[in-house]
């Protein structure tokens, strides 16, 4: 599937100008539109892989619409701009864009932007997936343990008996270890007496 790429310039004749050097080199330019409020909800609707913004837009510029964009990790934000300060690069950054490219830029550039932009939001992706899944991972360990804690206390089980007991619930039940575990610390999951 080719690459989809949203379009926010407010001049129309350069929006036309990306639009056919995008599909050209094999994008499909799924959006288009000259105001960053429209862009922000755009990015929603139609789920770009890209969106491509100009800084200066009325309705909301580019930065802004870029902090809103990359809140929600919803696409790579590439920035277009006439001015190439080191202030407004650093701003950029800030306001999440993955990649800057200056106006008038060379057809030759633009690809190896929107390239970069794409990368760089899926090494974030992929950083902030590993960070959740360590999350879960230390709150299932949470759990557990104080679900251990219970059935070593209320039902005088080893600590060893504990972990077998919950892991071979899990199993047969098939649950994660963190469902028996929240179970077990509800009260609606005990070993039977024997």
């Amino acid at each position: 599937m080719p690459t989809r790429v949203l379009i926010a310039e407010d001049e129309a004749i350069i929006r036309l100008d990306l639009r056919e050097t995008l599909e050209e080199e094999g994008y499909e330019v799924v959006a288009e539109t000259g105001r960053g409020d429209d862009a922000v909800r755009l990015v929603r609707e139609v789920e770009p892989d890209v969106a491509i913004l100009d800084i200066k837009m009325p309705g909301l510029d580019g930065l802004s619409a870029a902090r809103e964009i990359s809140a929600e990790r919803r696409a790579a934000v590439l920035i277009l701009t006439a001015f190439s300060q080191r202030e407004l690069v650093e701003q950029a950054r800030d306001a999440g864009a993955q990649a800057y490219l200056v106006k008038p830029f060379q057809r030759t550039e633009l690809v190896p932007a929107v390239e970069l932009a794409l990368g760089r939001f899926q090494e974030l992706k992929a950083l902030a997936e590993q960070a959740r899944s360590l999350e879960d991972q230390l709150e299932t360990r949470k759990i557990v343990d104080r679900a251990k804690g219970v059935l070593m206390d209320d039902h005088n089980l080893a600590e060893r008996d504990a972990f077998s007991f919950i892991q071979r619930t899990a199993m047969r039940e098939r649950l994660t270890m963190k469902v028996v575990g929240e179970q077990v610390l509800a009260g609606d999951l005990r070993p039977e007496p024997g």
